[in-house]
């Protein structure tokens, strides 16, 4: 009897069709041990020592639910007489430590494997099998440093933002929320630039009035200094323009230069074209478009959803040109396109699997639900679509005129004369353009005019900041940085907007207050610092994962490596924490902004020793703290939070009175002279508001409510006033609704309790 460890039950239950009899398939269900959490004795260390040339050995525990999943497979397998085991968690660095960590759970039985597979057929799995092998010690000393790398840095430097109330930083998020906070800063400093641009169709060809030249005196330039010849600033060259094009009654050819265009394919997925295209194609979040595709793989459609790499295997390229044979002819083949992440040497490629493709390349569909079958289509037409021809058009680029028009008109018409690739795109393309314009393509050749109200066109516009960017945009600025991995592209966006770093609107992504605090306020402590690598940077951060490949890869060694970061990070942790103590915290200014206000004159004197609170060091600010904590000393009255403000105000108005004749309760005119703490006038004036709400009418929902419970129980409602000694409804207080509500629960779960 042999088992099979994947990390999916969706995939488990794919592979069990595979192997049939003396198998059983399970799943773990992910991780199943890691770093500790932080809770507990002992495990609020960030990091472990490294000795003698060894990664540092932490005690790794179970993630969540793990435990209970292992011991019962254990038990299972133990039951079954089970003798070997093949462990076959994901074909890259996760997975071999997801591997790692069950071959030592499951070391008490006589074989242990490791099998990997890039796709989930019933070849792939029995080759697997009779290739099985063992753990790949590399790949799992990478993933420990990044886990090592990351505990780190996020422990440290998390501790370090709380100062300014933030939630955490990471050695990859940070960097990824920095593109977006710059993006943000160059749209607030983008000065809009007013234009004016002139039109006509013809036959569905658009010719545009070219106003200047590069080197005229009012050549129209935008932001960038780029020029562009259809546009001007001059609003009366442009309506002169316009006047003469709806006075004109054809267009006249003045010269056509003759010309071809060939569109290449694109190269099969990877994990971050495939985020960006479904992006643009489908209109898919990153994270739809992750779960889509992970649920395809699981199925056995397509191979590993998380790769860098553009290469596939020869049998699959020969079995979709065959296709492509049969299906468009000799004529649509092309010579296979190999994109720049396959290239020999390329740095950062997850290269361990294939390019995101069809394990079936002959199939063009698969059973399974709309939206899988919509992204699976769009998989196997990129596949299909690289071992295709370039698609051709014919091009016309042609310069035109019309009568009491100064300037001329510019236009280019193209229309396809070979698919090639395109062919198998068809349904994301549209329509597209297959035969040439009706109108002669040659000198003097006139082009007829339809007017309407958009033709000839005026458009009055001015230039637009840069755009934020979107899930998909932001993974390919990742990509481009060589930040990040292709597992932890759609993570990180998601952890940004769960630490409230980023808000998403739409389709874009916007920084928050505090996003842009931490990339402004508290990143240049790390990234402005003399001979220093720069923490938070997309530099250092691809210089280590660069580090990372090296040890995946055997180039590098791993204690080495973490050695030498974390003496980096520490002296980089140095300083920031030394310059960091030159100013205040926010948190610190808050502090001292609530209560020195509330002090003596002699005492204030004393404890700022004549600075104001903007000369403030941050060695000064914790001294003034310390001293206001001294009970032993004058330090006034402690004043009130703001939601002991807040909720005064609340009862105030729900008690229909006005806030100055509230306070009277507690002998103070105004909501400042109040003092804080338990013991003090704030908290006094609360209780006292809360005890008289108590004796306030029912509020409109409480009397709808208990009648409801008369309806719902049916009961009558005198029996159910009686609870509260009532006769009327119209005598109930708040505190009378609140005693029948809850007695009238408890007698239903009582009822509840008898049934059962």
């Amino acid at each position: 009897m042999r088992l099979m460890i994947l990390e999916s039950g969706a995939k488990a239950r794919t592979v069990n069709k595979y192997l049939g009899k003396g198998w059983i398939v399970e799943a773990c269900n992910g991780h199943v041990q890691d770093l500790p959490s932080g809770k507990g004795k002992g495990r609020s260390k960030a990091m472990w020592a490294s000795n003698n040339g060894n990664l540092p050995e932490p005690p790794w525990d179970w993630t969540d639910g793990a435990e209970k999943v292992i011991n019962k497979i254990l038990d299972k397998a133990t039951r079954k007489g089970v003798d070997e085991v093949y462990i076959a968690t994901d074909p890259d660095r996760e997975g071999e430590f997801i591997a790692w960590r069950l071959s030592i759970l499951f070391s008490n039985f006589p074989v242990v494997k490791r099998v990997t597979f890039n796709e989930i057929t019933k070849t792939a799995v029995n080759e697997a099998i009779q290739e099985s092998g063992e753990i790949d010690a590399d790949l799992v000393d990478a993933a420990k440093v990044r886990r090592f790398m990351d505990r780190l840095v996020g422990f440290r430097c998390s501790r370090f933002c709380r100062s300014w109330r933030l939630a955490s930083m990471g050695r990859v998020q940070t960097p990824t929320l920095g593109f977006i906070v710059e993006r943000e800063i160059e749209r607030e400093a983008h000065v809009p630039i007013e234009y004016h641009s002139v039109h006509v169709d013809s036959d569905k060809v658009r010719f545009n009035v070219r106003f200047h030249e590069k080197n005229d005196e009012d050549a129209w330039t935008d932001d960038s200094g780029k020029h562009r010849a259809d546009r001007t600033a001059d609003s009366g060259l442009a309506k002169d323009a316009f006047d003469a094009l709806e006075n004109a009654k054809a267009i006249r050819i003045v010269s056509v230069k003759e010309g071809k265009t060939n569109r290449k394919p694109q190269p099969p997925f990877t994990t971050a074209t495939l985020l960006q295209t479904a992006s643009s194609t489908l209109g898919w979040s990153v994270a739809k478009t992750s779960k889509m595709a992970s649920t395809l793989y699981q199925l056995g459609h397509v191979t590993y959803i998380r790769t860098d790499s553009t290469r596939t295997n020869s049998e699959a390229r020969e079995k979709v040109r065959k296709y492509i044979k049969s299906e468009f002819g000799d004529d649509h083949l092309g010579s296979g396109v190999l994109g720049p992440d396959a290239k020999k040497g390329a740095s950062n490629v997850q290269d361990a699997h294939e390019a995101i493709r069809p394990t079936r390349p002959e199939k063009t569909d698969v059973d399974a639900n709309a939206d899988e079958c919509r992204l699976y289509g769009l998989i196997w037409a990129r596949f299909a679509a690289s071992q295709m021809s370039p698609s051709i058009r014919e091009r016309r680029d042609m310069r035109a005129t019309v009568d009491d028009l100064k300037k001329p008109l510019t236009a280019s018409a193209s229309w396809r004369i070979h698919a090639g690739w395109e062919a198998v795109y068809a349904k994301y393309h549209g329509d597209v353009r297959t035969s040439p314009p009706k109108y002669a393509l040659e000198e003097e050749g006139e082009w007829n005019i339809s007017k309407s109200e958009e033709n000839p066109l005026m458009v009055t516009d001015e230039t637009k900041p840069p755009k934020r960017f979107s899930e998909s945009s932001i993974v390919q600025a990742m990509k481009k940085a060589e930040i990040g991995r292709p597992s932890t592209y759609v993570s990180t966006v998601s952890n940004l907007s769960t630490k409230k770093y980023i808000k998403v609107e739409g389709s874009s992504l916007i920084p928050t207050k505090g996003g842009r605090m931490l990339w402004l306020d508290v990143v240049p402590f790390y990234n402005e610092q003399e001979n220093s690598e720069k923490l938070f940077t997309p530099l250092f951060t691809s210089k280590m994962e660069d580090n990372l490949n090296g040890i995946e890869h055997g180039r590098i060694n791993g204690p080495e490596v973490w050695t030498d970061f974390v003496e980096e990070f520490r002296s980089m942790h140095s300083r920031a924490q030394d310059k960091k103590r030159e100013f205040p915290t926010p948190k610190q200014m808050a502090l001292l902004e609530s209560r020195v206000p509330h002090l003596s004159d002699k005492r204030r004197s004393e404890l700022l020793s004549g600075k104001s609170l903007s000369e403030l060091t941050g060695d000064d600010a914790r001294s003034i703290i310390e001293q206001l904590f001294d009970s032993e000393e004058d330090n006034g009255h402690l004043p009130p939070s703001e939601k002991q403000t807040n909720l005064i105000v609340k009862l105030s108005d729900q008690a229909g009175l006005e806030l100055d004749v509230t306070l009277e309760k507690v002998g103070v005119a105004d909501i400042s002279e109040l003092t804080g703490g338990r013991e003090g006038t704030a908290s006094e004036l609360i209780s006292q508001m809360i005890e008289n709400s108590k004796n306030l009418p029912a509020t409109p929902p409480q009397v709808d409510f208990v009648n409801k419970l008369s309806e719902q129980y049916k009961v009558p409602l005198s029996e159910i006033l009686a609870i509260a000694g009532l006769k009327e409804i119209s005598e109930m207080s708040k505190a009378d609704a609140s005693i029948i509500i809850n007695e009238m629960k408890k007698r239903s779960r009582q009822r509840g309790s008898k049934r059962s």
